[in-house]
C-alpha cells in the first residue's frame, strides 16, 4: 500500500478558503465557463493526485519539502485569512494534475520561501538539492534591487523567470501554477490591484500558457482575468450567455442528435462533445469586430474526437453533407499545426434556423496535445507528437536567451517578449516549401528575419506569388515568398514602422544601435582631433596615462566610450580636449580663448549613416555653405549656413563646429523644390519629363490645391547645386510654371 505523503493525523485536514462551490450547470452538454472561485484541496487530495504516478519513495520526499515549506510559513497568512501554505499545496496540486516529477512539486511547495521567509537558495541547495533550489530561485522575484519604477521592477523579474523558463521549462510551469490559483484567490485584494494583476494576467502569463500549448490553462486564466479586470462587462456577458443558452437549447439539443447520428452511419467511431465559448472569447470578439452581443450567433460548438488522421477528414466530410459549410471558414491545422503544436480541423456549419455552429475534429492525441501543451511531456511520454513539441518549445526557448544577450534593457527585452507571445496566425511557404509560422499582420521583411537574420539584413526586394512586392506588404495564409538580397544591403530603420516579429524588431534595432555605435566612435574621434587642433595639441600628445587619469575621474569604462558620447553629443570634444591636454606644455591662452588659428574642417562625404546626419529642414547639398552642430543622441546635424532652424539655435553656439564638403563621386542627395503652377492638363507629366531630362531621379511628389493655382514639391536626388541649378532651368521652360524655388521646412 502506498504510503501518505503526510502523517494521517494531517492527512485527513481541508485546506479550504471558504469561499462557496460553483453551482452545476444544469445543461449536461454545455459545462458552463469556469467562474472565478477558490481553489479548496486537502492534502489526502494530494496524497491520492501522487500516488496514481508518483513511488512510494517519492511520496516522501514531496512530503519532507511540504513540512519544510509549512514550517518556514508558520503564522503566515494570506490577504483571505486563510494559512500561507494553502497557496503552495494548491500549486502543488496543479503540478500533480500534469504529473510532473518529484523536484518540481518540492519546488512547488516550496517556491515562496526565498522570497517571504528568511530560508536561502544555499539552505534549499543543502536540503533539497541544486536542482529544487534552481526551480525555486527562477521563481522567486527579484527584491533585493533598487528600481526607478515599478515598471523597471516588474520587467527585470519577468526577465529573470522567462530565461530561467529558458533554462529549465519546468519554471513557467510553476509559475503558471501559481499564477492561476492567484487569480482564483484575487477577490481579497483592492479593487485596483485585481485589475493591475488582471492586466498582467492577460497581457504575460495567459499567452505563454498559449504558446506553450496548454490550452485549457489559457482558457481559464483569461477568464478569469476578464472576470476580475472587467466585472460588470463580466457579469452582463454572463446574464446574456445564461439567457441565450436557455432559448438554443432544443436547436443546439437537435444539431447534437444530428451530429452523433451521422457519424456512426458514415463508418465513423467519435465521441462528441458539446463546447460552450468562453465569455471572454465572446467579449473579444464583440469589441475586435464592433460587434452586439445578438450579433455573435456562434457561441456554441462541438468537438469531435476521432480514432486517427484519416477519420478526421472523414467526419468532415460527413458533416459538410449534413448541414452547409460557411465560406472561408475551414482551417486545417492538422496539416498546418500552430506554432505551440495546436492540431485541429476547424469548420462553421450552418444549422438549423441559420443557427452557425464551430466543429473541432481531432483524434485522442491532438486533443491531449491541444489541452496540455508542454505539459504532455510528462502525462503521455510515449507520444512522438509530444516529443515535436518538446523541440518546438526547445527551439522558442532558445530564441529567448538569444533575445536577452543583446537587450539593452529588462524593459526592452520584456516588450520583445510581449510581441512574439502572440499567437501566430499566418502561414506562408519559401521557394522550396518549407512552412514559416509569422504573426498577423507580418510583411516580407518578417519573413526574411525568420528565416535568417542574414538574408533580413541584405533583403532589398520580395516575390510574393512570383509577382515583385514592396517589403512592406502584409502576407497572407499560403503566400508564396521569395526574398531577394544584396550584399552591401543594410536594415532600413523604417522596417522598425511595420514588421510585427520580435525577431525582426530585435534584429533591425540591434544592428542600428551596432552600427550607430560605430559610427559616432567615428565621429567623435574626428571631433576630438579637431577641438585638440584648435587648442594647438597634436592629438599623438595624448598619452594613455591621460586617458586612464581621464576615465577615472569621469568614471566611465573605455575610450571608445568617451568618443562614442563625444560622437552622439553627450560630452562637448571641447571640455574633453581640455581635460586630457592638462599638464602638456599648451599655452594658457589655448586652453580657455581659444584664440585664431588656422581651423580644421570636419569633412562630410553624406555617406556616414546614423552618426552624422543632414537636416531635414534645409537638406544641405555639396556646394551649399554648411555648419554643423552637435546635438544630443543626435550625433552631428549638418545644416545650410541660412536654415532658419539654426538660427533658432543661437544659444547652442558653443556646440557648432566647422564642416566642409569631401563627397564621393556620384553620390545622391535629397532636396525638396516647391513650384507654383497653372492648373493644366497633362502638367505634372511635362514637370516629371523635365526631371527625368535633368537626370535626375524623383523619390516624392505632393500636391497643395488652390482656386487658380497649384503647389507642387517635388523630392528630387542630385549630386550638388550645379545639379540642383540645371533641374531648376528646366522646369522654368514650363510655360505654366509661375514660381520655382528649393524649398526649406522650418518644422523638421
Amino acid at each position: 500500500m502506498t504510503p501518505p505523503l503526510m502523517p494521517s493525523a494531517l492527512a485527513d485536514k481541508s485546506i479550504n478558503p471558504g469561499h462557496p462551490p460553483k453551482p452545476d450547470n444544469p445543461d449536461n452538454h454545455f459545462p458552463a465557463s469556469p467562474a472565478p472561485a477558490s481553489f479548496s484541496v486537502s492534502l489526502s487530495d494530494l496524497n491520492a493526485r501522487l500516488a496514481t504516478y508518483l513511488s512510494p519513495e517519492d511520496m516522501v520526499r514531496v512530503g519532507e519539502a511540504y513540512l519544510f515549506s509549512q514550517a518556514a510559513h508558520s503564522g503566515q497568512m494570506r490577504v483571505s485569512g486563510d494559512p500561507y501554505i494553502s497557496h503552495p499545496l494548491a500549486v502543488a496540486a496543479g503540478l500533480a494534475d500534469w504529473h510532473l516529477d518529484v523536484q518540481a512539486l518540492s519546488a512547488a511547495l516550496l517556491h515562496d520561501v526565498m522570497e517571504d521567509t528568511d530560508i536561502t537558495k544555499e539552505q534549499l541547495t543543502e536540503r533539497f538539492g541544486k536542482g529544487v533550489a534552481d526551480l525555486v530561485d527562477g521563481v522567486s522575484k527579484i527584491d533585493r534591487i533598487e528600481h526607478q519604477s515599478f515598471e523597471e521592477a516588474q520587467a527585470d523579474n519577468f526577465r529573470k523567470m522567462l530565461l530561467a523558463m529558458a533554462r529549465d521549462v519546468r519554471v513557467i510551469l510553476i509559475k503558471l501554477a501559481d499564477r492561476r490559483h492567484n487569480m482564483q484567490t484575487l477577490g481579497s485584494m483592492r479593487p485596483d490591484k485585481r485589475r493591475r494583476i488582471a492586466r498582467e494576467t492577460l497581457d504575460i502569463y495567459a499567452p505563454i500558457a498559449n504558446r506553450l500549448g496548454l490550452n485549457a490553462l489559457y482558457r481559464e486564466l483569461q477568464e478569469l482575468a476578464f472576470c476580475h479586470g472587467q466585472p460588470m462587462r463580466y457579469r452582463v456577458l454572463e446574464k446574456a450567455v445564461k439567457k441565450a443558452r436557455g432559448n438554443r437549447r432544443e436547436v443546439v439539443n437537435k444539431i447534437l442528435e444530428a451530429i452523433r447520428t451521422t457519424l456512426p452511419s458514415a463508418g465513423l467511431d467519435a465521441e462528441v462533445m458539446g463546447r460552450e465559448k468562453h465569455l471572454y472569447g465572446i467579449y473579444r470578439k464583440m469589441r475586435e469586430k464592433q460587434l452586439s452581443f445578438s450579433q455573435v450567433l456562434d457561441i456554441y460548438g462541438f468537438r469531435i474526437v476521432v480514432k486517427n488522421r484519416s477519420s478526421c477528414y472523414l467526419a468532415l466530410g460527413a458533416l459538410h453533407a449534413l448541414y452547409p459549410p460557411v465560406p472561408g471558414k475551414f482551417k486545417d491545422y492538422i496539416a498546418i499545426p500552430k506554432a505551440n503544436g495546436y492540431q485541429s480541423l476547424h469548420t462553421t456549419l450552418i444549422g438549423p434556423f441559420g443557427t452557425p455552429v464551430e466543429i473541432q475534429i481531432r483524434t485522442a492525441e491532438m486533443h491531449n496535445v491541444a489541452e496540455s501543451g508542454v505539459a504532455s511531456h510528462w502525462l503521455y511520454k510515449e507520444d512522438h507528437k509530444i516529443s515535436q513539441l518538446q523541440q518546438k518549445t526547445h527551439q522558442w526557448l532558445q530564441s529567448l536567451i538569444e533575445l536577452q544577450s543583446d537587450s539593452g534593457t529588462a524593459s526592452e527585452f520584456l516588450e520583445h517578449v510581449k510581441v512574439d507571445l502572440f499567437p501566430s496566425e499566418v502561414y506562408v511557404f519559401s521557394p522550396k516549401g518549407k512552412i514559416f509560422a509569422l504573426p498577423r499582420g507580418a510583411t516580407a521583411v518578417d519573413f526574411a528575419y525568420a528565416v535568417h537574420t542574414d538574408i533580413g539584413d541584405r533583403c532589398v526586394a520580395c516575390r510574393i506569388n512570383f509577382e515583385t512586392s514592396p517589403l512592406r506588404t502584409e502576407l497572407k495564409n499560403g503566400d508564396r515568398v521569395e526574398i531577394i538580397t544584396a550584399p552591401h544591403a543594410a536594415p532600413n530603420p523604417a522596417w522598425l514602422s511595420y514588421v510585427k516579429s520580435a525577431r525582426a524588431r530585435f534584429r533591425i534595432r540591434h544592428f542600428l544601435k551596432t552600427q550607430q555605435n560605430e559610427e559616432s566612435v567615428a565621429l567623435g574621434e574626428r571631433l576630438l582631433a579637431h577641438a585638440l587642433h584648435e587648442m594647438g595639441v597634436s592629438p599623438a600628445k595624448i598619452l594613455p596615462a591621460a586617458w586612464d587619469r581621464f576615465k577615472k575621474e569621469s568614471g566611465v569604462r573605455s575610450k571608445r566610450a568617451v568618443l562614442s558620447d563625444i560622437g552622439l553629443g553627450k560630452r562637448l570634444p571641447a571640455i574633453v580636449a581640455r581635460r586630457l591636454a592638462e599638464g602638456l606644455d599648451v599655452p594658457a591662452t589655448n586652453l580657455t580663448a581659444n584664440p585664431p588659428r588656422a581651423r580644421q574642417a570636419i569633412l562630410i562625404r553624406g555617406t556616414e549613416g546614423i552618426a552624422v546626419q543632414l537636416g531635414k529642414c534645409c537638406r544641405p547639398i555639396p556646394g551649399d555653405p554648411i555648419v554643423g552642430l552637435i546635438r544630443k543622441e543626435q550625433g552631428l546635424v549638418v545644416h545650410t549656413h541660412d536654415c532658419p532652424v539654426l538660427a533658432k539655435l543661437r544659444s547652442e553656439r558653443g556646440n557648432w563646429v566647422d564642416v566642409a564638403w569631401d563627397v564621393l563621386p556620384d553620390h545622391l542627395f535629397d532636396v525638396t523644390i516647391r513650384v507654383i503652377v497653372k492648373n493644366a492638363r497633362g502638367l505634372l507629366a511635362r514637370l516629371a519629363k523635365g526631371i527625368a531630362d535633368s537626370n535626375a531621379n524623383i523619390i516624392d511628389v505632393s500636391v497643395e490645391d488652390d482656386r487658380d493655382s497649384t503647389m507642387l514639391y517635388f523630392t528630387v536626388q542630385v549630386t550638388d547645386r550645379v545639379h540642383l541649378a540645371r533641374i531648376l532651368r528646366a522646369l522654368r521652360r514650363v510655360p505654366e510654371v509661375l514660381r520655382l524655388a528649393r524649398y526649406i521646412n522650418p518644422k523638421n
